[in-house]
Protein backbone atom coordinates (compact mmCIF):
# COMPACT_ATOMS: atom_id res chain seq x y z
CA UNK A 1 0.00 0.00 0.00
CA UNK A 2 1.35 3.56 -0.75
CA UNK A 3 0.31 6.78 0.83
CA UNK A 4 0.62 10.24 0.02
CA UNK A 5 3.03 12.23 1.29
CA UNK A 6 0.56 14.43 3.45
CA UNK A 7 3.62 17.21 3.52
CA UNK A 8 2.41 17.43 -0.03
CA UNK A 9 0.79 21.00 -0.78
CA UNK A 10 -1.71 18.80 -2.74
CA UNK A 11 -2.02 16.08 -0.02
CA UNK A 12 -1.94 18.30 2.61
CA UNK A 13 -5.26 19.83 1.16
CA UNK A 14 -7.03 16.60 -0.07
CA UNK A 15 -6.82 15.41 3.28
CA UNK A 16 -7.53 18.05 5.98
CA UNK A 17 -9.45 20.38 3.40
CA UNK A 18 -12.55 17.51 2.47
CA UNK A 19 -15.71 19.30 3.19
CA UNK A 20 -17.55 15.50 3.53
CA UNK A 21 -14.29 14.43 5.77
CA UNK A 22 -14.23 17.70 8.13
CA UNK A 23 -14.29 15.60 11.04
CA UNK A 24 -10.38 15.16 10.08
CA UNK A 25 -9.97 18.75 10.42
CA UNK A 26 -11.97 19.14 13.23
CA UNK A 27 -9.70 16.32 15.15
CA UNK A 28 -6.24 18.24 13.98
CA UNK A 29 -7.53 21.32 15.06
CA UNK A 30 -8.81 20.50 18.79
CA UNK A 31 -5.65 18.48 19.14
CA UNK A 32 -3.21 21.47 18.01
CA UNK A 33 -5.01 24.17 19.48
CA UNK A 34 -5.60 22.28 23.00
CA UNK A 35 -9.39 22.78 22.37
CA UNK A 36 -11.33 21.12 25.25
CA UNK A 37 -14.74 21.50 27.42
CA UNK A 38 -16.68 24.28 25.60
CA UNK A 39 -13.58 24.97 23.37
CA UNK A 40 -13.89 22.24 21.72
CA UNK A 41 -14.89 22.57 18.00
CA UNK A 42 -18.38 20.07 17.09
CA UNK A 43 -18.72 21.21 13.94
CA UNK A 44 -17.10 24.00 11.01
CA UNK A 45 -17.36 24.99 7.32
CA UNK A 46 -14.43 24.51 5.32
CA UNK A 47 -14.11 27.95 3.54
CA UNK A 48 -12.28 26.75 0.45
CA UNK A 49 -12.58 22.85 0.01
CA UNK A 50 -10.15 20.90 -1.94
CA UNK A 51 -10.92 20.96 -5.50
CA UNK A 52 -8.29 19.59 -7.73
CA UNK A 53 -5.83 22.52 -9.55
CA UNK A 54 -4.74 22.86 -13.02
CA UNK A 55 -1.21 22.55 -13.07
CA UNK A 56 -1.05 25.69 -15.24
CA UNK A 57 -2.39 27.89 -12.30
CA UNK A 58 -0.52 26.33 -9.53
CA UNK A 59 1.40 29.57 -9.30
CA UNK A 60 -2.04 31.45 -8.81
CA UNK A 61 -3.41 28.80 -6.79
CA UNK A 62 -3.58 29.07 -2.76
CA UNK A 63 -3.60 25.64 -1.23
CA UNK A 64 -3.69 26.49 2.47
CA UNK A 65 -7.27 25.41 4.82
CA UNK A 66 -9.73 28.50 5.37
CA UNK A 67 -12.36 26.83 7.70
CA UNK A 68 -14.80 28.99 10.15
CA UNK A 69 -16.91 26.93 13.06
CA UNK A 70 -20.20 28.24 14.46
CA UNK A 71 -18.65 31.20 16.18
CA UNK A 72 -17.36 32.48 13.44
CA UNK A 73 -14.02 32.12 14.59
CA UNK A 74 -11.69 31.71 11.31
CA UNK A 75 -8.71 29.03 11.43
CA UNK A 76 -5.78 29.22 8.45
CA UNK A 77 -3.65 26.09 8.20
CA UNK A 78 -0.78 26.06 5.82
CA UNK A 79 1.60 23.23 5.18
CA UNK A 80 5.26 25.08 4.49
CA UNK A 81 7.80 22.06 3.12
CA UNK A 82 10.36 24.43 2.00
CA UNK A 83 12.06 27.46 3.90
CA UNK A 84 11.59 30.28 1.75
CA UNK A 85 12.16 32.78 3.99
CA UNK A 86 10.36 35.36 6.65
CA UNK A 87 7.58 32.85 7.16
CA UNK A 88 6.80 34.18 10.39
CA UNK A 89 5.89 37.46 8.69
CA UNK A 90 4.19 35.59 5.97
CA UNK A 91 1.96 33.81 8.80
CA UNK A 92 1.39 37.93 10.28
CA UNK A 93 0.18 38.86 7.00
CA UNK A 94 -1.98 36.01 6.30
CA UNK A 95 -3.98 36.73 9.65
CA UNK A 96 -4.10 39.90 9.53
CA UNK A 97 -5.64 40.00 5.89
CA UNK A 98 -8.16 37.53 7.14
CA UNK A 99 -8.97 39.80 10.03
CA UNK A 100 -9.73 42.48 8.13
CA UNK A 101 -11.54 41.16 5.32
CA UNK A 102 -14.45 39.97 8.07
CA UNK A 103 -15.48 43.76 7.48
CA UNK A 104 -16.34 45.89 5.00
CA UNK A 105 -15.41 49.74 4.74
CA UNK A 106 -17.35 51.49 7.72
CA UNK A 107 -18.57 48.26 9.56
CA UNK A 108 -19.16 47.63 13.16
CA UNK A 109 -15.88 46.73 14.27
CA UNK A 110 -17.53 44.42 17.54
CA UNK A 111 -18.49 41.85 14.42
CA UNK A 112 -15.15 40.99 13.78
CA UNK A 113 -14.22 37.34 15.09
CA UNK A 114 -10.95 35.75 16.24
CA UNK A 115 -8.24 34.35 13.63
CA UNK A 116 -6.38 31.42 14.50
CA UNK A 117 -3.23 30.68 12.34
CA UNK A 118 -1.42 27.24 12.65
CA UNK A 119 1.71 26.74 10.46
CA UNK A 120 3.26 23.13 10.17
CA UNK A 121 6.41 23.50 9.01
CA UNK A 122 9.54 20.69 7.64
CA UNK A 123 12.30 23.08 9.11
CA UNK A 124 13.17 24.52 12.50
CA UNK A 125 12.03 28.36 12.77
CA UNK A 126 12.34 29.19 16.64
CA UNK A 127 15.21 27.96 19.37
CA UNK A 128 14.21 25.67 21.32
CA UNK A 129 13.39 21.68 21.29
CA UNK A 130 9.89 21.67 21.52
CA UNK A 131 7.98 20.86 18.07
CA UNK A 132 4.89 23.21 19.15
CA UNK A 133 4.95 26.69 19.86
CA UNK A 134 2.14 28.56 20.64
CA UNK A 135 2.29 32.97 19.71
CA UNK A 136 -0.38 35.49 21.77
CA UNK A 137 -0.22 38.96 22.41
CA UNK A 138 0.35 39.55 25.89
CA UNK A 139 -0.07 43.24 28.29
CA UNK A 140 3.95 43.10 29.36
CA UNK A 141 2.95 43.92 33.04
CA UNK A 142 0.54 41.27 33.31
CA UNK A 143 1.32 38.83 30.76
CA UNK A 144 -2.96 38.72 30.23
CA UNK A 145 -4.34 38.35 27.11
CA UNK A 146 -6.06 41.66 26.98
CA UNK A 147 -5.77 41.60 22.97
CA UNK A 148 -7.33 37.49 22.30
CA UNK A 149 -8.30 37.84 18.47
CA UNK A 150 -5.00 37.07 17.08
CA UNK A 151 -3.27 33.64 17.67
CA UNK A 152 -0.35 31.82 15.78
CA UNK A 153 0.57 28.07 16.40
CA UNK A 154 3.59 26.42 14.84
CA UNK A 155 4.53 22.93 14.34
CA UNK A 156 8.22 22.09 13.47
CA UNK A 157 8.12 18.46 11.83
CA UNK A 158 11.99 18.35 12.06
CA UNK A 159 11.61 18.65 16.16
CA UNK A 160 9.19 15.70 16.22
CA UNK A 161 11.39 12.58 16.64
CA UNK A 162 9.11 10.37 18.26
CA UNK A 163 8.41 6.23 17.24
CA UNK A 164 5.11 4.80 17.04
CA UNK A 165 5.15 2.97 20.26
CA UNK A 166 6.44 6.41 22.06
CA UNK A 167 2.75 8.18 20.81
CA UNK A 168 0.68 9.27 23.54
CA UNK A 169 -1.81 11.57 22.46
CA UNK A 170 -4.13 12.37 19.26
CA UNK A 171 -1.71 15.64 18.50
CA UNK A 172 1.41 13.35 18.88
CA UNK A 173 -0.31 10.73 16.48
CA UNK A 174 -1.22 13.70 14.22
CA UNK A 175 1.93 15.09 13.93
CA UNK A 176 3.63 11.68 12.79
CA UNK A 177 1.01 10.70 9.99
CA UNK A 178 2.07 14.22 8.67
CA UNK A 179 5.97 13.28 8.76
CA UNK A 180 5.67 9.42 7.78
CA UNK A 181 2.61 8.54 6.54
CA UNK A 182 4.35 8.01 3.32
CA UNK A 183 6.99 5.87 4.83
CA UNK A 184 4.29 3.19 6.04
CA UNK A 185 2.94 0.42 3.96
CA UNK A 186 0.24 -0.48 6.12
CA UNK A 187 -1.89 1.46 8.82
CA UNK A 188 -0.39 1.35 12.09
CA UNK A 189 -2.25 -0.73 15.18
CA UNK A 190 -1.92 2.72 16.91
CA UNK A 191 -4.23 4.34 14.36
CA UNK A 192 -7.15 1.44 14.11
CA UNK A 193 -9.68 2.66 17.21
CA UNK A 194 -9.80 6.31 15.85
CA UNK A 195 -12.13 7.15 12.99
CA UNK A 196 -10.47 10.27 12.06
CA UNK A 197 -7.40 8.37 11.36
CA UNK A 198 -8.73 5.51 9.50
CA UNK A 199 -10.31 8.10 7.09
CA UNK A 200 -7.04 10.25 7.12
CA UNK A 201 -5.33 6.63 5.44
CA UNK A 202 -7.69 6.43 3.51
CA UNK A 203 -7.22 9.27 1.68
CA UNK A 204 -4.23 9.10 1.35
CA UNK A 205 -4.10 5.93 0.12
CA UNK A 206 -2.92 6.83 -3.50
CA UNK A 207 -4.31 3.98 -5.78
CA UNK A 208 -7.90 5.72 -4.97
CA UNK A 209 -6.73 8.68 -6.78
CA UNK A 210 -7.53 9.54 -10.53
CA UNK A 211 -5.34 10.32 -12.74
CA UNK A 212 -4.94 13.44 -12.96
CA UNK A 213 -4.46 14.42 -9.33
CA UNK A 214 -1.49 12.10 -9.39
CA UNK A 215 -0.47 14.33 -12.12
CA UNK A 216 -0.74 17.43 -9.81
CA UNK A 217 0.88 15.67 -6.85
CA UNK A 218 3.86 14.61 -8.98
CA UNK A 219 4.16 17.93 -10.60
CA UNK A 220 4.07 19.54 -7.13
CA UNK A 221 6.83 17.20 -6.13
CA UNK A 222 9.24 17.27 -8.54
CA UNK A 223 9.22 21.09 -8.11
CA UNK A 224 11.56 21.41 -5.38
CA UNK A 225 11.27 24.68 -4.54
CA UNK A 226 10.45 28.05 -5.44
CA UNK A 227 13.53 29.10 -7.63
CA UNK A 228 14.04 32.57 -7.31
CA UNK A 229 13.56 32.80 -3.13
CA UNK A 230 14.73 29.05 -2.15
CA UNK A 231 17.72 29.84 -3.85
CA UNK A 232 18.41 32.92 -2.70
CA UNK A 233 17.96 31.72 0.89
CA UNK A 234 20.31 28.94 0.59
CA UNK A 235 22.99 30.69 -1.10
CA UNK A 236 22.90 33.29 0.95
CA UNK A 237 23.14 31.03 4.09
CA UNK A 238 26.25 29.64 2.30
CA UNK A 239 27.93 32.50 1.87
CA UNK A 240 27.02 33.70 5.60
CA UNK A 241 29.24 30.20 6.32
CA UNK A 242 31.87 30.62 3.78
CA UNK A 243 32.13 34.42 4.92
CA UNK A 244 32.80 33.19 8.38
CA UNK A 245 35.42 30.89 7.39
CA UNK A 246 36.94 33.52 4.36
CA UNK A 247 37.74 35.64 7.38
CA UNK A 248 40.73 33.54 8.11
CA UNK A 249 41.22 32.17 4.46
CA UNK A 250 40.44 35.87 2.50
CA UNK A 251 37.13 37.30 1.16
CA UNK A 252 37.40 36.13 -1.75
CA UNK A 253 37.81 32.25 -1.15
CA UNK A 254 34.82 32.54 1.07
CA UNK A 255 32.73 33.89 -0.89
CA UNK A 256 33.45 31.51 -3.41
CA UNK A 257 33.19 28.23 -1.20
CA UNK A 258 29.76 30.22 0.00
CA UNK A 259 28.60 29.79 -3.85
CA UNK A 260 29.57 26.49 -4.09
CA UNK A 261 27.81 25.39 -0.88
CA UNK A 262 24.94 26.72 -1.81
CA UNK A 263 24.85 25.23 -5.36
CA UNK A 264 25.02 21.82 -3.39
CA UNK A 265 22.67 22.91 -0.89
CA UNK A 266 20.12 23.27 -3.82
CA UNK A 267 20.79 20.11 -5.09
CA UNK A 268 20.67 18.06 -2.19
CA UNK A 269 16.96 19.46 -1.75
CA UNK A 270 16.17 18.81 -4.90
CA UNK A 271 16.71 14.96 -4.18
CA UNK A 272 15.11 15.08 -0.59
CA UNK A 273 12.05 15.95 -2.58
CA UNK A 274 12.63 13.10 -5.40
CA UNK A 275 12.91 10.67 -2.91
CA UNK A 276 9.37 9.69 -2.44
CA UNK A 277 8.89 9.44 -6.13
CA UNK A 278 11.70 8.40 -8.18
CA UNK A 279 14.50 5.71 -7.72
CA UNK A 280 17.79 6.34 -6.53
CA UNK A 281 18.99 5.19 -9.89
CA UNK A 282 16.89 7.84 -11.51
CA UNK A 283 17.80 10.52 -8.85
CA UNK A 284 21.62 10.18 -9.37
CA UNK A 285 20.55 10.64 -13.24
CA UNK A 286 18.71 14.00 -12.86
CA UNK A 287 20.72 15.56 -9.47
CA UNK A 288 24.52 14.27 -10.12
CA UNK A 289 24.44 12.55 -7.04
CA UNK A 290 25.67 9.43 -6.64
CA UNK A 291 23.34 6.41 -5.54
CA UNK A 292 25.37 5.54 -2.28
CA UNK A 293 24.47 10.14 -1.47
CA UNK A 294 20.69 9.82 -2.22
CA UNK A 295 20.62 6.54 -0.11
CA UNK A 296 22.15 8.39 2.74
CA UNK A 297 19.32 10.73 2.30
CA UNK A 298 16.78 7.89 2.49
CA UNK A 299 18.22 7.16 5.45
CA UNK A 300 18.24 10.27 7.68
Amino acid sequence: MQFADPKNDLAFKKIFGNEGKKEILISLLNAILDFKGNMTIVDLHIVNPYQVPKIPDLKETILDIKAKNKNGDEFIVEMQKKHLGDFAKRSLYYTSKAYVSQLSSGADYSKLNKVYFIGIVDFTMFEGDEFISRHLILNKETLKQDLSDFEFTFIELKKFNKELDELQTILEKWIYFIKNANNLTIIPSQFYDIVEFKEAFDIATQTTWDKKEMEVYEYMALKAFDEINATRTAINTAKEEGREEGREEGREEGLKKGREEGEKQKVIEIAKNLLDILDNKTIALKTGLSEEAIESLRKR
